[in-house]
This record gives C-alpha cells, structure tokens and sequence, in this order.
C-alpha cells in the first residue's frame, strides 16, 4: 500500500511539473522572437530566469528559444491573442492566451463569455494598465515587505496567498527588480506583462450595486 501511494505522490508530481515545462515553454518560444538576450529582451529575462528557478532541463529551454527564433521546422506558430469584454453585472474583462489556431480560440471566447458580453479591442482595456510583478516570500520572519519593496525600487505591494507578498513594478524594471530581491526573498511567480485594474470591485458588490440600479 505504502510503494502504491508513493508512486501516485510521485506520479502527481511530475504531472504538475510537465505543466509548468509546458507553460513556460509556450511563453519562451513567444517572447525568445525578440532574441534570448537578457539585456535587450526584457520579456524573456524573467521567464528565463523563471525556468531556472523551476529546475527546466537545458535542452528543453534550448529548443523552446530555437522555435521562437525560426530557427526548428515549422518555426513559432504561436501567436498572442487579447480579447475583451464583460464578465456578468458588467465586470471588466481582459482574457491573454497563446494559441495555434486562433478560430478555434476564438470558439472558446464565445463559450466563455456567453453570459457576457465580447467586446471590440479597447472596450475594456482603458480601464487596466501593465505592470510587472513577482509574487515573493519572505527568507526571514522579520522581513518587512514595504521596506523591501522600496530598497528593490517596486512600486506597490499587496498581500498573496500562503503568506506571500505581490510585489508591483513597471515592466522595464522588473528584471532589476528581481534581482534586488535574490538575497532576501525567494521568487514564487514572474508575471512580466500583468494586467492591473485601475480600481476594484468585488463580484458581489457589482451584483448588489446593479440591482440597485446604480451601475449600469
């Protein structure tokens, strides 16, 4: 029983990683179209360094660049697709994907938003700026997040989940960001290119505010 649980641990573990290879793969082979340089590609420094941090083998990271840059058969044939729209009671929605087949994508968009509404390109996104961010956890208990996020030069902090900490940045300084951080905090998520809201509402406040006809 014992060997039996230990190989479904092991099993379940390797399935998570193969999803994190697969993900990360699909970003590189995007952002490695603007060179694998770390310098002058500042997309593809942070999922670079994501993929080490993640323990992704040389050959995989190797081939992922290779497709990017046209330089395998059949070359990248991903493109990056942005829809938006409404989600219900009216709530901003901005969907990024990677996709080989954008009428296939775009299928799902439509699935996906039947109890909304798909907008037209620049419905919604006035309304979200980018910014870089990097979800981090303390390496000590005394570690204060404000105080690291001003010595790293971050813009904002909001609490995450399991006691870590959302650091915000301009997307040019997230490399320099994150490097800051090397010593003092362990790196959890990039995210190179987030979309933030400019302001927050809470679903169920949307929902209260529309019955109340305040929202239209």
């Amino acid at each position: 029983m014992g060997a039996q649980w230990k190989a479904r641990h092991k099993e379940i573990a390797a399935n998570a990683k193969g999803k994190i290879f697969g993900k990360l793969c699909k970003e590189i082979t995007v952002a490695a179209r603007g060179g694998a340089d770390p310098d002058s590609n500042s997309r593809f420094a942070p999922r670079g360094r994501a993929s080490q941090k993640a323990s992704m083998p040389r050959e995989t990271l190797e081939r992922a660049i290779k497709k990017g840059a046209g330089l395998l058969d059949g070359g990248a044939n991903l493109e990056r697709l942005v829809y938006e729209g409404f989600a219900p009671h009216r709530v901003p929605v901005i969907v990024e994907c990677l996709s080989d087949n954008i009428n296939r994508t775009m299928s799902s968009m439509r699935v996906l938003f039947r109890k909304g509404q798909l907008g037209a390109e620049g419905s919604v996104s006035w309304d979200f700026s980018y910014v870089g961010m990097i979800e981090a956890t303390p390496n000590s208990k005394d570690a204060d997040a404000e105080v690291a996020a001003i010595e790293a030069g971050a813009q904002d902090f909001e609490p995450a989940d399991e006691g870590a900490t959302l650091f915000i940045t301009d997307v040019t300084d997230l490399d320099a960001v994150c490097r800051a951080f090397a010593c003092t905090w362990i790196h959890r998520d990039f995210r190179p290119a987030g979309l933030s809201p400019e302001k927050s509402c809470h679903a169920q406040q949307r929902c209260r505010a529309r019955r109340s006809g305040s929202v239209s």
